[in-house]
């Protein structure tokens, strides 16, 4: 399987606005707004401070994206990346296709001055996922999300 990351692009954003609607009904069976959708991926392409696309493409078609958003540590006196909002369509799961977007991101991390490491949040229900990112060597034992949302 030949599958190349590269940045998403103006273009691209009607696919991943798609994706997330998809990932957050399959994830956390919340239906989103295609439309508010759609605006906040536009408000990324169009500010690079808020984030950046990676797509995973094969033979010209998106199978997989996630966002990844810096936060700068104090404490590493250096950017940290999150990463946001992953989703691999359905027909090319459990080919690797987030392992070479993962291999992608941490390659940027090893080769950057300031890139200081990748952290995501998953849903606590989401198994399938967590067993993914404990295979690639992340850890989930060090800190627990809190959050309030309006």
């Amino acid at each position: 399987m030949n599958i190349k990351v590269r940045p998403g692009l103006l273009f691209d954003i009607d696919t991943i606005a798609d994706f997330q609607v998809k990932m957050a009904l399959e994830t956390e069976n919340m239906k989103l707004d295609p439309a508010t959708v759609n605006l906040g991926v536009s408000a990324v392409m169009d500010d690079p401070a808020k984030g950046k696309y990676w797509l995973a493409e094969m033979d010209g078609q998106v199978v997989g994206c996630l966002l990844t958003i810096p936060e700068w540590s104090d404490w590493r006196n250096g950017t940290v990346l999150w990463i946001h909002s992953v989703y691999v369509h359905p027909d090319f799961r459990k080919q690797g296709v987030y392992k070479i977007l993962y291999a992608h991101l941490k390659q940027m991390v090893e080769e950057s001055g300031d890139l200081r490491g990748l952290r995501l949040y998953v849903d606590k229900t989401n198994h399938k996922a967590q067993q993914v990112y404990e295979k690639l060597g992340m850890s989930g034992e060090h800190y627990h999300l809190f959050e309030w949302m309006k």
